[in-house]
This record gives structure tokens, C-alpha cells and sequence, in this order.
């Protein structure tokens, strides 16, 4: 019966081909396995085997994705406090139209599709990328509009990457004893040449080194380009503050998880929203926050409940 079934295996066996180092090792993750797969094979053929298996790969390192790819650019952002973006949001129609009217009499290719808010700014969608003048005309025309102080209209701008970056090789103490503050990092940036023209995304954020070091990690985010032109400016780079010499270091982008401002769930944004109605922020009801008084069971039934 054994000697059958090996007979049979001869014959399916026949007419193929030895399986090559790199396939015998295809499934094996390291040299040393390597060696106790196969005893009998000197090292300077296991190193072989390794290298047909792995190649190039073996001894790659993973690059630090220190930028995030941004929104699309196909809209102006402009940033406002959160009762002008009410107001605006409340006549989209006509800010549209009006919009649309400028870029048709200078003969401008682009056209804004819809307005849409964001945290802490609102979003012109378009239909093509915004160019200096398209940006210019948007300016102007919100710091005309009746109501508005115009000193509440920075400049529109494109959508914008985030590098992720860490200041190493400072104290956590300052010379008074106190410990470093958002303020003061902001505050020497401003004067060291490295970071001229380097525009900060959020508030540092220091740490300690280890919980008994009197070292600090900076971390800080950067508004940059997809290809990193501000990050790599920096990145590898050291400067002098007091008797310190600090290094500026990668990090790996954490841009958070999204939350919807139309369904309120978690992982997705608000541009991305599949669902078919808004969701109330109190008790996800079928319905804006604004009328949840009106058609939440809770209190429709008391109209003079307060707080609702």
C-alpha cells in the first residue's frame, strides 16, 4: 500500500520542475528560520536562500508618513467665527448667485457649486482648482456684503496638507523653574530662522521625555504641501535656544478620527455623509438640532420645558 501511494506521487511528480531557493523559502521570515528548515545547508547558502526570497526587501526600513494628503482643491476655505458662518449659511442661495455673476463677467472658467461649513470656517465648492484671482473676487465680495465686517474676512485660501513633526533636546524647565509652555515655544519660534515663514497648524503639545526626565518632547503640526516642501525643511534640522541644542524630528501623521456634523457618527466627515438626513446632535432623531424642540417626543409634548 506505501509503496503505491509513493508510486503515484513519483508519477504527479514527474515532468516538474525543482522548486527554486526562493520558493522552498517563500514562507520561512528570517535567516535563522532558515537554518533550522535546512541543517544540512552551509551559511553562505542559507544567506542565499534569504536573499533570493527577500531580495531588496529584507532589510527595508518604513518610511514615517509624516504628511497628511489634505482635502480636495477644488474649494476656497475661508475661515470665520461660528456666527458668521450662521449668517452666511443662511443665504447661500444668494451668496452663490452673486459669486457665480463676478467670475462670469471677468470671463473666469471656475464656478462655485455649493457652501458648506466647517469647524471654524466655511467651504466654497467648485468645480475647478481656484486660482489667486478666483480667490480675490470671493474676498471681495463677502467683505461687500451688507452685515459683514469685512475685518471678519481673512483671505480665502486652498485646502492645505498637515506635517507632523516633534522638537527633541530641550529642557522641560524653564530657567525660573517653571516648565515650558505652549506660549513660550510659539514665542521662540517666532525668532529663530528656522521657522520663518513656517505657519503653525494647532498649539504645541510638550511632554516629558519619561516620566522622571527633566527633557521635553515638542510636538507640533505644520500647514504644508503633499510633497512635504515645508516639513523637509525642518526635518533633521537643529538649533540653538539658551545652552540647548534641539532637533527637529519626524513623526508619524495622527490627524484623529473625523466626526460627522450631519449624522454625528464617528469616522467619517461631513463632505462624506451617505446618510439620507441630518440627525439630531441631542438624541439622534430625524432632525437638525435647531428643531429639536419642536419634533423630539421628549419635548414637543413640553413646549415650556427648560432647559429642553
Amino acid at each position: 500500500m506505501e509503496k503505491s501511494k509513493a508510486h503515484q506521487q513519483k508519477i504527479s511528480n514527474k515532468g516538474k520542475s525543482p522548486l527554486s531557493y526562493a520558493q522552498i523559502a517563500s514562507n520561512v521570515t528570517n535567516a535563522l528560520k532558515i537554518k533550522e528548515a535546512f541543517p544540512a545547508l552551509p551559511d553562505k547558502k542559507v544567506l542565499e536562500i534569504h536573499k533570493a526570497a527577500f531580495g531588496q526587501h529584507a532589510n527595508r526600513v518604513k518610511k514615517v508618513q509624516v504628511t497628511t494628503k489634505g482635502s480636495s482643491r477644488k474649494q476656497a476655505i475661508i475661515p470665520v467665527h461660528n456666527d458668521l458662518a450662521e449668517s452666511i449659511m443662511g443665504d447661500t442661495s444668494t451668496h452663490m448667485f452673486q459669486i457665480n455673476a463676478q467670475l462670469k463677467n471677468v470671463k473666469s472658467l471656475m464656478r462655485s457649486e455649493f457652501i458648506r461649513p466647517c469647524s471654524g470656517r466655511i467651504a466654497i465648492v467648485t468645480n475647478i482648482v481656484p486660482n489667486p484671482s478666483d480667490l480675490s473676487i470671493i474676498e471681495k465680495y463677502f467683505k461687500s456684503v451688507e452685515g459683514i465686517n469685512s475685518n471678519d474676512i481673512p483671505s480665502p485660501r486652498l485646502p492645505q496638507s498637515k506635517s507632523y513633526l516633534k522638537i527633541t533636546g530641550l529642557s522641560y524647565l524653564r530657567a525660573d523653574g517653571n516648565k515650558i509652555t505652549s506660549e513660550n515655544v510659539t514665542d521662540f519660534m517666532k525668532h529663530i530662522d528656522l521657522f520663518e515663514n513656517i505657519p503653525l497648524a494647532t498649539k504645541p503639545h510638550i511632554i516629558k521625555a519619561s516620566p522622571k526626565s527633566d527633557m521635553a518632547i515638542i510636538w507640533f503640526d505644520i500647514w504644508d504641501t503633499q510633497n512635504e516642501s515645508k516639513a523637509k525643511l525642518l526635518i533633521n534640522h537643529s538649533f540653538n535656544l539658551g545652552r540647548h541644542i534641539a532637533t527637529v524630528r519626524a513623526t508619524n501623521m495622527n490627524p484623529g478620527v473625523p466626526q460627522c456634523h450631519n449624522c454625528w457618527k464617528w469616522g467619517h466627515s461631513t463632505f462624506s455623509c451617505r446618510a439620507h438626513s441630518s440627525r439630531c446632535q441631542k438624541y439622534s432623531g430625524p432632525h437638525k438640532l435647531e428643531h429639536h424642540r419642536e419634533l423630539a417626543w421628549c419635548c414637543k409634548a413640553n413646549p415650556k420645558l427648560n432647559p429642553p
